[in-house]
């Protein structure tokens, strides 16, 4: 096929969306040819993250160069994450970045987002290739060890999970129920949290670290953004949840405990790479949204931001529009129960239900009974996956991928990988794809938290 300008050859084109343009393949064409030295540096959290490649043309003469600029740094910003961008290299990249990235511009929900999670205006700046940044942190801390008497906590929508582990021992495992999502004192908040800590150092000779696991976004241990609080006014969270966690964990066991906070998709990679999965881990959560995490080699989480749901996978931008960002072709809308119901008019069915857990459940039994329209949107679903993770090939230094979720739940899931498998095959990828078995089900979310502190 053309696009901008460019030939692309693809394979496994999924089959109930037939004009897809797999974002992985266009940045690989168009590598093919760019042989301009090009780089972008992404700087936040006290992380800086350098992705050196190159520019067909500096000038950005074609609407291919201004689309690779584009797409190249939202998802750079999406997985490392950052209020700071330095374009080294091309001028004309960096008028193009500095108008899209700001008020009024088409990337300011992004700049608005990322000044808002770093507490730091964002910046658009530029500097000559031979001057460009150079990476600092991102991998070399917070690797997951059992050692030592820990705590942790998984914090879910419906309950909070806690274990206390004694040298790779669980001796205290519990789940008590709470529903953050509807209250609006973040003091309800905060004394269920305190109230689990306790209840595991209740089982402790000491306390020699903490590990929380949520989902949201979390810099140096705050939390800046999370569905928990949905509910509190966003007044109230900017003065009394950004450290809720840390004042709860501080009053139940002390403050020279050390803790370490990280997002519920790194602690799923992490937990993978307890249960013998191994290192150099992509975890993926594909369910009502989509959630990434990254461990690397020596089985360190990295403080990356991993906020795959935002990150494009199609190349298009004016198909799939995600609602809240208003960007188009991100995978939230590919790899969720929402790019599934999106699917069904497509396959010929209309999804039934109130919610779209319900449209959901209606798909996925269509597909349980051997339908073939429910086939054709998990055979779908399997392309994008396939598409998406040799995108992520080229960000993520990864040699297996642990993908998760209800969504590739039952017999439905089983084809979905399977196909994802067969694109992967396609680019010539080395990513091995596999659901969690029994060892890292068993492991569980709140077993690995406790592993995230670095104990002495």
């Amino acid at each position: 096929m053309e696009y901008k300008g460019l030939s692309m050859r693809i394979g496994h084109v999924p089959e109930l969306d037939r004009d897809f343009v797999p974002l992985g393949l266009f940045f690989r064409t168009y590598l093919a040819q760019a042989k301009h030295p090009f780089a972008v540096a992404v700087e936040g959290g006290g992380q800086v993250a350098v992705y050196e490649t190159a520019l067909r043309d500096p000038r950005l003469g074609s609407e291919a160069d201004r689309l690779y600029v584009d797409r190249l740094v939202k998802c750079l910003l999406w997985m490392w994450g950052g209020y700071k961008v330095t374009v080294c290299g091309s001028d004309a990249a960096w008028e193009q970045l500095r108008r899209t990235y700001a008020p009024g511009g088409s990337r300011a929900f992004d700049e608005d987002f990322m000044s808002r999670i770093y507490e730091h205006p964002f910046q658009v700046e530029r500097c000559a290739w031979s001057d460009h940044p150079r990476s600092v942190g991102g991998g070399e801390g917070m690797a997951g060890a059992l050692n030592g008497c820990r705590i942790g906590i998984d914090l879910g929508g419906s309950n909070i999970k806690v274990s206390a582990v004694r040298d790779g021992e669980t001796v205290f495992n519990e789940a008590f129920p709470w529903q953050p999502k509807t209250a609006v004192d973040p003091q309800y908040h905060y004394a269920h949290v305190r109230q689990a800590v306790e209840a595991a150092a209740a089982c402790l000779p000491r306390v020699d670290g903490v590990g929380v696991s949520s989902a949201g976004v979390f810099v140096e241990n705050r939390c800046m953004v999370a569905s928990l609080f949905l509910a509190v006014p966003r007044e109230e969270f900017d003065r009394r949840c950004k450290d809720l966690y840390i004042r709860a964990v501080a009053d139940a066991v002390g403050a020279d405990v050390p803790l370490t906070i990280a997002n519920d998709g790194d602690v799923a990679a992490l937990a993978g790479s307890f249960g013998g999965v191994g290192g150099a881990l992509l975890g993926l959560s594909l369910g009502t949204a989509q959630a990434g995490g990254y461990v690397t080699d020596t089985g360190a989480v990295t403080g990356w931001l991993n906020e795959l749901a935002f990150v494009p996978i199609d190349a298009r931008t004016d198909v799939a529009i995600d609602p809240w960002s208003g960007d188009g072709g991100c995978g939230v809308n590919y790899l969720s129960q929402d790019g599934a119901i999106r699917l069904g008019p497509y396959a010929g069915l209309e999804p039934v239900g109130d919610d779209p857990s319900q449209q959901f459940r209606y798909l996925r039994a269509k597909m349980e009974e051997g339908d073939e329209r429910g086939a054709a949107i998990y055979r779908t679903m399997g392309g994008y996956l396939g598409h998406a993770l040799a995108m992520y090939e080229l960000f993520y230094p990864a040699r297996q991928v642990l993908v998760m979720g209800g969504v590739v739940g039952g017999a439905g899931g089983n084809l979905m990988l399977e196909r994802a498998r067969e694109v992967l095959a396609d680019y010539g990828s080395v990513l091995t794809v596999d659901a969690p078995d029994e060892r890292v089900r068993q492991l569980g979310q709140s077993v690995a938290a406790a592993a995230l502190p670095q104990v002495k």
